[in-house]
């Protein structure tokens, strides 16, 4: 399928004069031949229970009609590469206009690829400092300036009046080299002298300089007297020859005096000779090679091989393996004989266990060493004469990571480098001459790195200082930028700056920009589909996004979007609430109407906004088990040398406006010192000072929104460990014996049982070239995965492929009798997940969901009572009554003495922990701090906790 990311949806007839979007008979998934009217023009939240079919009706149905409409529009010969969309199941929808979806996920996994780039906000900085920036020397910090050839010939002639003078070329500047052929060249042309060095010198057919010293050559072309005439005759003339000769720059000495004043068509300080180009907007482009920085290609960081990833266990000798990437660098019997070299000079042998290796002998192993020596061999009385000749292991596998010629280079980089910032540009990514551009004191880079609000302050302030001239030239520029960077502050990004990479977004802070995005480009008449924009947002950013979109709304949209968001439901024009309950319970049109008559509704969605149903506020809060993990100095990212203490057999919730710094504490500092010292992950954390009482937990799990496999061959079933019980219950039945069918046979990933067509996946890919691959189910076992022989073994009366189709709510009542398996599809379903089949494609599960299958699976394993789990946002995707499942699931934990962080904005959460952590006051260089921490009860008695103030009104 084509991707659902900001494809616009056009076809011929508008459909503007239509008050609504007329839906009929809708069956896509589990919909139930609904017909449904969809106010035009309007702010329409979707709403319901997790799985109850609110994406089926919103995306799979509306959004893929309007995506087949758009393919239709396009040639036959353009067909033929994107092949036909199927046709959602639906009769017929009326009155739609082009749609574009916004969907959650992140924008792009390049590196490349930042904030600005995505929002084109860099573009037009870029454009800024091409027009209106200053240059400044490296050197001296000087301001550069340029000359024309005739204000350089009238400067010279007054500042030098009736004073002798040399003109000068230069043509080398700071280069090694002997430059014998130079001086050739330049004595056959005619040229006698030049300034080597800064000493004048006679040039000669055999003179030769030093090549391994950096050197100056500057070429005598003329000497003029000013005011002389015929020395004035010959100015324009020699100074056009010295200008082409040194590429723009001239030089001017007095007779008998060492000092020299630079000219330059270009920018320069005409003190020390520092020149640049006039700048491009490429010139400040990191992916360009005008502007990038040569160390690290314009990335900002460089990957370094750490040597503290060579060695998992140190009793092992080199011998047996002890050395790491010697087990993954083919043909390495060349490098295994110099350290074999290195350890004889050191009398010691190939099976001497790592940790006895001596210092001095792992420096010359990893640096490398160029030696010869003579080794007594005591017991021959004999000389042996060792030659080591080798540049050391670190240097070895840095050529080959930077090399990248095969995957193993790949693996080498994945397991024994680190990312670290470029040491040449710094992180700016760019090179040097580019940096010395700057506007009102500021480089591009320093810009970049601007929370979005401070940017906004620094524009407002700059304008003031610019000349006539640059106001002018600077006026429409500054008008594109500060349009589009309000469209970012009203979505509630105002934390985040241009430099920021977009492969650290989160979901919703990609979705929001795009929606910023779309918001700037004004289009009219659209039908814009979001997904959850509330994801990630604190609620005191809430109103800006909802009056972003009703913005959205008022220049002529239709809004459709699917939310639990109680303030988004209730700030709505329209809503429509779908159930009554997920998967093939739900499917149905429940209500819909003015927000305002939710009361009206019989809805579980409208018993929760009307407060007749709630999640309880617990009467105490847990006391813990006394023990905590106490974290000092954390210092990365925004985070103000930050100390914690996070108790333990709690459930600790972390909370803090986006961009506080909630992350950066806990996914960024904490889990990394964890994981790296019960798994040693090379995960480096972020800088902090100190971490005690890592001994008071066993075990750290973090719960992330990670896909759980990227084909579609796993599932739940798989990753739970649940299919393999089930393949042996089918193996036991007394079929599969007199068969003789063995638990293989019921695998779909290995020959016997599967289907050979799709080799068991039940799905068929097609390659679509330049657009993403598009699955259909296989003709031969029609989504099955399984041969006809295999699907004939049935217990009770059920195939092994009907197992997988059934829902997490059939299959408890259907194992109820094997505790194995009942036990694991029980905790699927106490995480909310009852509506998912067993075998469902977790291609097709959304990080909510994913989220959740991984915390039924912790649930389900035996409990050692002392495990440190981490979430982040898990009430991602979900409705208040899935919110409440969830939280009943992970309270089990608790109680069973584990220990739980929560980062999370849904006050259902919050107010149901036992330690809230405020992280902020506000989002970047304005948070970093902790601004309150204790029960909710103490939390809404601070007065600088924003936190403290939403959550008061849950009390």
């Amino acid at each position: 399928m084509m991707t659902k990311d900001l494809i616009i949806c056009t076809f011929a007839k508008s459909m503007a004069d239509q008050d609504f979007i007329e839906v009929y008979g809708a069956r896509e998934h589990n919909l139930k031949d609904i017909n449904v009217k969809i106010p035009r023009n309007e702010l329409v939240v979707i709403t319901g229970l997790s799985g109850s079919g609110k994406s089926s009706l919103a995306f799979d149905t509306i959004f893929a009609e309007g995506q087949r409409r758009y393919i239709e529009t396009f040639s036959a010969y353009a067909r033929q590469f994107l092949g036909g969309l199927e046709r959602p199941d639906v009769d017929k929808i009326e009155g739609l206009s082009p749609v574009i979806a916004i969907e959650q996920k992140t924008t792009n996994k390049n590196p490349r690829s930042t904030v600005g780039t995505i929002t084109e906000l860099y573009d037009f900085l870029r454009l800024l400092f091409a027009r209106v920036s200053d240059a400044y020397s490296q050197s001296s910090g000087k301001k550069l300036v340029s000359y024309s050839e005739d204000q350089i010939l009238e400067t010279i002639k007054e500042n030098f009046k009736g004073q002798k003078i040399l003109l000068l070329s230069p043509v080398v500047r700071s280069r090694k080299g002997h430059y014998h052929e130079l001086f050739v060249q330049l004595a056959k042309k005619g040229y006698s002298q030049a300034r080597i060095d800064g000493v004048l010198q006679d040039i000669e057919y055999d003179l030769k300089l030093d090549r391994y010293k950096t050197h100056d050559i500057e070429v005598v072309i003329d000497r003029w007297i000013i005011g002389e005439s015929a020395s004035e005759t010959r100015m324009p003339k020699s100074l056009k020859t010295a200008m082409e000769m040194g590429d723009g720059i001239i030089a001017i000495q007095k007779m008998g005096e060492e000092d020299v004043q630079y000219f330059s068509k270009n920018l320069m300080d005409d003190a020390t000779g520092d020149s640049l180009a006039l700048p491009e907007p490429n010139t400040f482009s990191f992916n360009s090679p005008k502007g990038s920085c040569p160390t690290c290609k314009g990335l900002g960081t460089v990957k370094k091989v750490n040597t503290d990833y060579f060695v998992d266990n140190p009793k092992l000798s080199i011998n047996q393996g002890a050395l790491l990437p010697l087990e993954q660098i083919k043909n390495n019997k060349w490098i295994i004989g110099q350290i074999k070299t290195i350890l004889e000079q050191f009398d010691l042998p190939m099976s001497t266990p790592f940790e006895n290796i001596p210092k001095e002998a792992l420096d010359m192993i990893y640096y490398g060493a160029h030696q010869e020596i003579n080794k007594e061999l005591k017991h021959a009385g004999i000389s042996k004469k060792l030659k080591i000749n080798f540049d050391g292991l670190v240097a070895i596998l840095e050529e080959m990571v930077e090399e990248r010629e095969n995957y193993d280079a790949v693996v080498l980089e994945r397991n024994f480098t680190t990312e670290e910032t470029c040491p040449s540009c710094k992180g700016a990514r760019l090179q040097a001459s580019s940096l010395s551009f700057k506007i009102d004191g500021k480089n591009i880079a320093e810009i970049n790195g601007l929370s979005l609000i401070d940017l906004k302050d620094w524009l407002a302030e700059v304008k003031d200082k610019f000349s006539e001239k640059n106001k002018i030239i600077a006026h429409e520029i500054l008008k594109e930028i500060e349009t589009r960077l309000q469209f970012l502050l009203d979505v509630g990004l105002d934390y985040l700056s241009l430099s920021r990479s977009s492969k650290t977004l989160s979901g919703g802070e990609s979705q929001r920009i795009r929606l910023a995005t779309q918001i700037g480009s004004q289009l009219v008449n659209v039908l814009y589909i979001l997904d959850e924009p509330s994801i990630g947002l604190h609620q005191r950013d809430n109103e800006r996004l909802i009056n972003s979109l009703k913005n959205l709304r008022d220049i002529g949209n239709s809004v459709l979007v699917v939310e639990h968001d109680k303030d988004m439901i209730l700030e709505a024009d329209h809503v429509l609430d779908i159930g009554p309950r997920a998967g093939k319970f739900g499917g149905e049109i429940l209500w819909q109407g003015d927000p305002k008559d939710i009361k009206k509704a019989n809805t579980i969605t409208a018993d929760y906004i009307t407060g007749k149903r709630k999640i309880e506020i617990p009467e105490v809060r847990r006391a813990g088990n006394g023990k905590s993990i106490v974290l000092k100095g954390a210092m990365g990212n925004n985070l103000k040398n930050v100390n914690v203490e996070i108790p333990l057999g709690k459930l600790v919730v972390v909370t803090g406006i986006s961009g506080s710094g909630k992350s950066s504490l806990i996914n960024g500092t904490l889990y990394p010192i964890l994981n790296r010292h019960f798994y040693r992950s090379v995960q480096e954390p972020l800088p902090y000072k100190s971490i005690d009482g890592i001994d008071n937990i066993d075990k750290i799990v973090d719960v992330d929104q990670s896909p759980i496999g990227r084909t579609p061959r796993s599932n739940p079933a798989t990753y739970t460990g649940m299919f393999t019980d089930i393949r042996n219950l089918f193996a036991e039945l007394p079929e599969s014996k007199i068969r003789g069918y063995k638990a293989g046979r019921f695998s779909f990933n290995v020959k016997g049982g599967r289907c050979e067509t799709c080799q068991g996946g039940g799905l068929k890919v097609i390659e679509m070239n330049f657009l993403p691959d598009v699955y259909v189910h296989c003709e031969t076992c029609h989504g099955k995965r399984f041969n006809r022989e295999t699907l004939e073994v049935r217990y009770k009366g059920k195939s092994i492929s009907d197992v997988l189709e059934m829902t997490i709510n059939e299959a408890v009542d259907f194992f109820q009798p094997i505790p194995k398996i009942y036990n694991k599809v029980k905790t699927l379903k106490d995480v909310g997940l009852g509506y998912i089949t067993i075998g469902q494609q977790s291609t097709t599960l959304s990080g909510g969901e994913a989220q959740r299958v991984k915390l039924a699976t912790e649930l389900s394993k035996r409990q050692t009572g002392n495990t440190l789990y981490i979430l982040d946002e898990p009430t991602t995707g979900l409705h208040f009554e899935d919110v409440k499942i969830l939280m009943d699931a992970i309270n089990q934990l608790v109680e069973l003495g584990n220990s739980f962080i929560i980062i999370e904005h849904n006050m259902d959460v919050i107010k149901l922990a036992d330690h809230i952590i405020d992280v902020g006051p506000e989002g970047g260089k304005h948070g970093g701090t902790i601004v309150a921490q204790g029960t909710p009860e103490e939390i809404i008695k601070s007065k600088k906790s924003l936190t403290g103030k939403f959550l008061k009104k849950e009390f």
